[in-house]
C-alpha cells in the first residue's frame, strides 16, 4: 500500500483507530529510531490533552485511542498538522528565540494550561500539589544551587522532573519548533516560571475566584520565528562539533573535547553540565561561538553581565560565588585544556577573577539540642498521608540516619535494602556511589547506632522490597531525579518545626554530628571516615579505619532521647 497522505486506520487486535504518516524521503535518515511526542486532544473539558509518542521509521503511527468517528477526525487533524509541523521544523533545523519569543513561547503555554482547566479547575489543594512539584524542578535551575545546602544545578533532571507535569517536546512539536540549545534553556526557565502562575491563577479559580488574569497581558503573542540563514549553535543531543571549513574551532566544540579526556579521568557528568551551561551562556553575551576571537575582555565583560543578571525564580541578582565558583572557573578549565591540546595559543579567563566578601554567619550551621530534639520527635510521630509509602519511611528513618551517622541526607535517602547487612554480630551500612550518588565517588561502611536497631529500623528493612527503601526509581531506572525531589520533600518536613534560615534543614545533622563526636573525644580521622570527609594530612591516609574503631566510636555518640 502506497500512503501518500496522512490517514487513520484500523489497529490490528484493536478497535481503536489508529494514525498513519510515511516519512519524506529526505527526512527518512534523521527521523530512523527517533521517538517523538504527540498531543491529542482528550475530547472532554473535563479531560487534559493525551500525550502519545511514536518511533519513527518508514512511518510514523500510532493509536489514536478511540474508535469513536468524531473524536477519530478530531485528534486525526491534530496529530497531522503536528507531523507536518515537525516535517517543516525539521527541514528548517533549530533557531534561536530573543528574549521576547522566548517569553511568548512560555506565555502560549500558559494561556493553553490555564484555558485547558479553568472550566473545571478542581480543588486548590490540587494545584498547590502542582506548585510543589514545580518548584522541585525550579530547583534544579537555580544556578546559585551548590548541590549541598540547595539542589545541585541540573537542567536535564529538571526536564525529566518537568514532563510528567508538562510534556515540553510534545508543546515544541505541536508549535513546530526545534530549538538551538541555548533557547532551549532558556525557554524551560521561562516556561516553569510561565507554569507556576498558571497554577496560581488556577487555584484561584479552584476557590470560586474568577476575578481578572492578572498576568494576561504579561505575555506578547507568540509568532513562530523566521528560518535563520545560517546557525552556529548546535541543536540539543547533537554530536560533538568540529572546526568549520573556514578552519574556526568552536567553543561548543572545545567543551566536548574537554569532556572526552575528563570523563575518561573519572570527572562526573554533572561537572559537565555545569560547564557546557556556563559555555552556552558565555556564546549567548558574545553572539557567536569562535573560540579564536575571544579576548580576557569578553571574559570581563561577561563576568559583569553575570553579576548583573537577575534569577528569574528568585528574583534576586545571581550570586557572586556561582559566577566566580561555576562561571569563571568552568571557562578557565575548559580554556586550559585548549591550551594545553593546542587548540587556542592562550587562556583568555586566565587572569579574570572575582574576590568574595566573607560570608555573615548569625549562628552555629549545626542544629541546636532544641532543634534535633525536634526534628527527631517529628519523624517518630510522622503518619502518612496521601504520600508514597516510601516518602512516608523516609520521614521516619532519614532524619534519625542522619543523627546517627553525620551522613549527607541524599547518602540515607538513596539507600538500598542490599546496603544493609549484618557482620560479626553487628549491623552495618554501605554508603556507595552503585546506589545514587555520593560527592567523594568512594564507598564507606558505617556501623548502626543501638538507638536505631531498638527503633526497628532493621525490622523496617527487612519487611522492604529488595532496591531502593525511600524512593521509586523512574521508569528508565534513574534514581538521581527521584532522589532530588526525596530531598526537597526532606528540606520541607524539617522546616516545619525548624523555621530558622540560618541553618540548612539537609545539612544541618553533618555539622552537629562533627561538634558532638568532638565533644566526646572521637578521633577526628574516625570522625571523617564514618562522615566521608578527605583526611586533612597526608599522615591520616596511612592505614585503614577499621569497622571496629567506627563501631566503638557510634558506641560513645550519646543517645537522642
Amino acid at each position: 500500500m502506497v500512503l501518500r497522505m496522512a490517514r487513520s486506520m484500523k489497529r490490528n487486535g484493536s478497535a481503536n483507530n489508529q494514525f498513519v504518516r510515511r516519512v519524506p524521503a529526505d527526512l527518512k535518515a534523521r527521523f530512523a529510531g527517533r521517538t517523538f511526542p504527540f498531543r491529542l486532544p482528550s475530547g472532554d473539558l473535563d479531560k487534559p490533552d493525551i500525550i502519545v509518542r511514536a518511533k519513527a521509521g518508514e512511518l510514523i503511527s500510532f493509536s489514536l485511542q478511540t474508535a469513536d468517528v468524531s473524536l477519530t477526525k478530531l485528534r486525526h487533524a491534530a496529530a497531522a498538522a503536528q507531523v507536518e509541523g515537525l516535517f517543516k521544523a525539521e527541514r528548517t533545523g533549530p533557531v534561536d528565540l530573543s528574549f521576547k519569543q522566548t517569553q511568548a513561547l512560555a506565555g502560549l503555554a500558559y494561556r493553553q494550561l490555564v484555558a485547558s482547566n479553568e472550566d473545571d479547575p478542581g480543588r486548590p489543594r490540587d494545584w498547590e500539589r502542582f506548585r510543589i512539584l514545580l518548584g522541585d524542578v525550579a530547583d534544579y535551575l537555580d544556578p546559585d544551587s551548590d548541590g549541598v545546602t540547595s539542589p545541585r544545578f541540573d537542567p536535564k533532571a529538571a526536564e525529566r522532573a518537568l514532563r510528567s507535569l508538562f510534556d515540553a517536546d510534545a508543546f515544541l512539536n505541536s508549535e513546530g519548533v526545534i530549538l538551538t540549545s541555548t533557547s532551549r534553556a532558556a525557554f524551560v526557565q521561562a516556561l516553569v516560571a510561565a507554569l507556576l502562575k498558571a497554577a496560581d491563577l488556577l487555584s484561584m479559580r479552584a476557590s470560586g475566584d474568577y476575578s481578572p488574569d492578572p498576568h494576561v497581558t504579561r505575555y506578547p503573542e507568540w509568532t513562530a520565528p523566521k528560518p535563520p540563514l545560517a546557525s552556529t549553535e548546535r541543536p540539543a543531543n547533537a554530536p560533538p562539533s568540529a572546526p568549520g571549513a573556514a578552519g574556526k574551532t568552536s567553543l561548543n566544540a572545545l567543551v566536548d573535547g574537554w569532556w572526552i579526556e575528563a570523563k575518561a579521568t573519572g570527572r562526573k557528568p554533572s561537572t559537565h553540565e555545569s560547564y557546557a551551561n556556563t559555555m552556552a551562556r558565555f556564546i549567548r553575551h558574545l553572539g557567536h561561538e569562535d573560540a579564536a576571537r575571544v579576548t580576557p575582555e569578553d571574559v570581563i565583560a561577561f563576568k559583569d553581565a553575570r553579576l548583573a543578571e537577575i534569577n528569574p525564580r528568585n528574583g534576586k541578582p545571581i550570586s557572586p560565588k556561582t559566577v566566580k565558583g561555576s562561571d569563571l572557573a568552568g571557562l578557565k578549565v575548559v580554556f586550559d585544556w585548549a591550551v594545553a591540546n593546542r587548540k587556542l595559543a592562550s587562556n583568555p579567563a586566565t587572569a579574570v577573577t572575582l574576590k568574595l566578601g566573607k560570608t555573615r554567619k548569625t549562628r552555629s550551621q549545626g542544629f541546636t539540642d532544641a532543634e534535633a530534639k525536634a526534628v527527631l520527635a517529628h519523624a517518630s510521630n510522622h503518619q502518612r498521608g496521601q504520600e508514597r509509602p516510601t516518602t512516608a519511611a523516609a520521614k521516619r528513618w532519614v532524619p534519625w540516619l542522619c543523627a546517627y551517622t553525620g551522613a549527607r541526607v541524599g547518602e540515607m535517602a538513596q539507600l538500598r535494602k542490599q546496603d544493609v547487612r549484618q557482620e560479626a554480630g553487628r549491623w552495618i551500612i554501605t554508603i556507595t556511589p552503585d546506589a545514587g550518588t555520593v560527592k567523594t565517588d568512594e564507598a564507606r561502611d558505617v556501623p548502626l547506632h543501638e538507638h536505631l536497631i531498638e527503633q526497628g529500623f532493621i525490622d523496617f528493612v527487612q519487611g522492604s522490597k529488595d532496591g531502593p527503601l525511600f524512593l521509586v526509581p523512574s521508569k528508565t531506572g534513574d534514581v538521581l531525579g527521584p532522589l532530588q525531589g526525596l530531598k526537597n520533600r526532606l528540606g520541607e518536613f524539617v522546616r516545619e518545626v525548624v523555621t530558622d534560615p540560618g541553618v540548612a534543614p539537609n545539612h544541618g545533622w553533618r555539622h552537629r554530628f562533627k561538634t558532638t563526636a568532638r565533644d566526646v573525644g572521637i578521633d577526628p580521622g574516625v570522625r571523617d571516615a564514618i562522615q566521608g570527609h578527605a583526611s586533612r594530612t597526608v599522615a591520616e591516609d596511612y592505614g585503614d579505619v577499621s569497622i571496629t574503631a567506627k563501631a566503638n566510636a557510634i558506641d560513645r555518640f550519646p543517645r537522642f532521647d
